[in-house]
């Protein structure tokens, strides 16, 4: 993948993939700071919470990029076909969730840099294939339309706001 200095010059392929991690790292961004009971408290009358989202998040990568392509899927301890992919319940841990989403990461990550964009995979829960380069736009979707849901359950907590850390103006201190 290209460092952010040359995404804009980038081929199709490091440009998905560098906005796919922005999004990734969106998510991850607005979790710092917060305690267990924050991450996990229901914040919309469907039980909406900020763990339930990182927990999808992982569930539909290993799903779109893994599964869909031939990987093999780490053995997971809910059914990511119903909302049980949403929810967190009492025996997940924080930490779980976190490295359920890393490992989801990077088992992606290795199917986007070993793959053309033109490759084909086939979705279990589909009757057709789709191309590389369309789970890569459709997860930039799925996790841009997280990371919205995450920053605004985020505000709700605490009133932080934005998609990533901003740097401190030249000349402060």
């Amino acid at each position: 993948m290209t460092t952010s200095e040359n995404v804009y010059t980038a081929g199709e392929k490091d440009v998905l993939h560098t906005g796919l991690d922005r999004h990734r790292d969106a998510v991850l961004w607005k979790l710092e700071g917060l305690d267990d009971e924050q991450l996990r408290r229901p914040m919309t009358p469907s039980g909406t919470n900020l763990l339930g989202l990182v927990k999808h998040l992982a569930s539909v990568e290993y799903g779109w990029f893994v599964e869909s392509f031939g990987g093999e899927v780490e053995p997971l301890w809910f059914d990511p076909y119903t909302d049980d992919d949403l929810t967190v319940g009492p025996g997940e841990t924080t930490r779980q969730i976190l490295d359920f989403y890393s490992r989801a990461r990077a088992a992606a990550d290795a199917v986007i840099t070993g793959r053309p964009l033109d490759a084909l995979g086939r979705p279990g829960w589909r009757d057709h294939e789709v191309s590389l380069r369309w789970v890569l736009v459709h997860m930039i979707e799925e996790t841009a339309r997280h990371a919205g849901h995450v920053d605004i359950l985020r505000e709700l907590i605490d009133g932080a706001t934005g998609d990533h850390p901003r740097a401190a103006p030249t000349g402060t201190a």
